[in-house]
């Protein structure tokens, strides 16, 4: 899957993730608001990990060096 692909792909899980908290946790405008950012903050948090790891493997900074020997 290319990058695009999996960005919607945890876009869509953060959206999923953040109604269940609305529908199933209704504790109030204060509470709601906590969850809604825990659940966004966990999501982008998630993502940029994700993302850094993907494009460490595209440019890798340390090339391996192959013996002629072998």
């Amino acid at each position: 899957m290319g990058f695009l692909v999996t960005s919607l792909i945890f876009l869509v899980v953060g959206v999923i993730a953040s109604l269940c908290a609305r529908i199933c946790f209704n504790r109030g405008p204060s509470a709601n608001l906590l969850h809604l950012t825990l659940i966004i903050t966990a999501t982008v948090c998630c993502w940029m990990m994700w993302a850094i790891v993907y494009l460490a493997q595209m440019n890798p900074l340390i090339v391996p060096i192959l013996n002629d020997a072998e």
